[in-house]
This record gives structure tokens, C-alpha cells and sequence, in this order.
């Protein structure tokens, strides 16, 4: 079944080791951050730092795994159709539209929209690591200096996982500007319990 998760929104669920996940940009140009917990023992969480190191790339995509900070494999990356995806940067945060868009009204998170999805599950908000951004293009130069610019994902792309543990997932549809080419749309997501070519 394909679940929306509409636009500025979130959602946490459950996936079983084994299972398959897939999440789809519908409209394009639309990311989506994602954390992973163990769903046995939520210490064990994603890393952004471990799965850099150990895959060797800035550059997650097809083929890699996403590590937890004990070393252990999370998710394998079966199929992605965009190829360009975020480990670097965290999930937007009030602080982030305050120091980054000069704004102080209230606006929506992806850090919101996780720990308060994820909070039903015994997640704290400081538990919460950073993302893996589907779909996000931060393009880095010789400098070291990081851009955000435009997703390059079209309509209907996705990418698929496959889940080497018990795990919990928390998913948005991201809501920082910059991120999105200034236009908020959803994302959808499925469960699947084999791989769609079996």
C-alpha cells in the first residue's frame, strides 16, 4: 500500500528486517529525510559519519549501506533512479530558519516533524541523528564551500531499501526552502515484504 506523507509533514513506522522500503518523489524536486533506530535497542541509531567512512563517499546511492554508529549495516540501497542524495547536513530545525532565513515566526521542521512522530516510540529529540536526505543536491566546492541548489529528482522517482534489521524509520517531506526549490509538495512511501523484481 502506498502511504502520502503530505507536504511540511512526517511520519515514524516500523520495518522488519528483510522487508523492503521504497520511497518516491511523486511531483519532483521534493526531498525527504530519514533516520533509522534499532528497533530492539533505539541506542543504536543511524550515522552519518560511520556510513561515510565505511562506504567511502560522500555520494550515497545504489550499492551502498547506511551504518549505524556501532558499525553495523542498517539498510542496503537496492535501486535509486535520482542518484543524488544528502548525508552532510541535518534535518531543518526552528534554529535553522532563524539563522539561516533570518526568520523567527513559526515555521515547520523536518526535526519537528521527526521527534514529535517519533516520540510515541520512546525516541527523544535528542536522540535524533543526522538524516539521510533522499533527493537532496548539496553540491560542495574545492573550497570546502557547501551549496544547496534544486533537486535533481524528477516525478516518480525513488529510491528502495532493504532493511538488515528490526528497525524503526522516521520520514518527511522536507520543509526547508532551499531544499525544495522553494515549492513544498509530498512524498510517498511503501512496504514492500520482497523485492518488486522477485
Amino acid at each position: 500500500m502506498i502511504t502520502t506523507i503530505e507536504k511540511q509533514t512526517g511520519t515514524a513506522f516500523r520495518l522488519k528486517k528483510g522487508q523492503w522500503l521504497k520511497v518516491t518523489d511523486p511531483k519532483g524536486e521534493q526531498v525527504s529525510d530519514m533516520v533509522l533506530f534499532n528497533a530492539l535497542d533505539k541506542a543504536e541509531k543511524l550515522s552519518s559519519g560511520k556510513t561515510l567512512d565505511f562506504e567511502e563517499t560522500l555520494l550515497i546511492t545504489k550499492g551502498h549501506h547506511l551504518w549505524s554508529n556501532r558499525s553495523n549495516k542498517m539498510m542496503r540501497i537496492v535501486e535509486d533512479t535520482n542518484g543524488r542524495n544528502d548525508f552532510l547536513l541535518a534535518p531543518c530545525s526552528p534554529e535553522t530558519f532563524q539563522i539561516m532565513y533570518q526568520n523567527s515566526d513559526y515555521h515547520p521542521s523536518c526535526f519537528e516533524n521527526l521527534h514529535t512522530n517519533l516520540a510515541p516510540f520512546e525516541i527523544l529529540p535528542d536522540d535524533i541523528p543526522t538524516a539521510f536526505n533522499i533527493f537532496m543536491n548539496v553540491q560542495f566546492a574545492a573550497n570546502g564551500k557547501l551549496s544547496v541548489e534544486p533537486p535533481m529528482s524528477k516525478a516518480g522517482d525513488y529510491m528502495l531499501f532493504e532493511a538488515m534489521m528490526d528497525l524503526i524509520v522516521g520520514l518527511t517531506a522536507c520543509s526547508a526552502e532551499m531544499s525544495n526549490n522553494y515549492s513544498f509538495k509530498p512524498v510517498q512511501y511503501e512496504i514492500l515484504e520482497r523485492s518488486p523484481a522477485s
